[in-house]
């Protein structure tokens, strides 16, 4: 376990080192802040996915998988786990954004980021999916370039939401399905 944590400031050190620059810092703070604000962009996007027509029932999918991340996530692991945060922690890394005020483990930007982008991957594959993925992937590389999250912290994030989105819309699929296939047969 401590060569893991040595590992996860070492990472966080060698991007300071080599990878941070003051151009690439506005970008990260702005990417850092689609994945906050409480979460506003995703829930904005289910609720547009909500208000339309022909997205509404696929929206209560990617909007349940988002509101199952962020309950296991933020308010069970984070609060279990209790993970300082590594610039309190890791000798010389320098924090270049605004102190978060929760928790470390597990990362809830990139939880809520690809809880979100997945469900909607899965549910949306050739409309919206695609880029969702990459602005969550981005949203997780963010949180370490600007120091507040370990790598563990941003993986574990990503799985745990990939996981809640796969096993909802798994569950969502199966529930429509069988709702369609109750309507043919009824119409027959």
């Amino acid at each position: 376990m401590d060569t893991l944590l040595q590992t996860d400031g070492q990472i966080l050190l060698w991007i300071q080192e080599h990878i941070r620059q003051d151009w690439l810092t506005v970008i990260m703070n702005i990417i850092t802040t689609i994945g906050g604000c409480g979460g506003a962009f995703w829930i904005g996007l289910c609720l547009i996915l909500l208000c339309c027509k022909n997205t509404r029932l696929k929206g209560i999918g990617v909007s349940c998988s988002l509101a199952i991340t962020f309950v296991l996530n933020n308010l069970i692991l984070k609060n279990l786990v209790h993970r300082i945060r590594p610039y309190k922690v890791v000798e010389g890394l320098v924090l270049i954004t605004k102190e978060p005020g929760d928790f470390s483990f597990p990362s809830g930007h990139t939880a809520a980021a690809f809880g979100t982008a997945v469900a909607l991957c899965l549910l949306f594959p050739n409309r919206y999916g695609r880029g969702a993925v990459v602005l969550a992937f981005l949203i997780g590389l963010s949180r370490l370039y600007l120091g507040v999250h370990y790598p563990t912290d941003v993986l574990a994030g990503g799985i745990i939401g990939t996981a809640v989105a796969f096993i909802v819309t798994g569950i969502w699929k199966k529930k429509t399905g069988a709702e369609e296939k109750a309507k043919i047969e009824k119409t027959e």
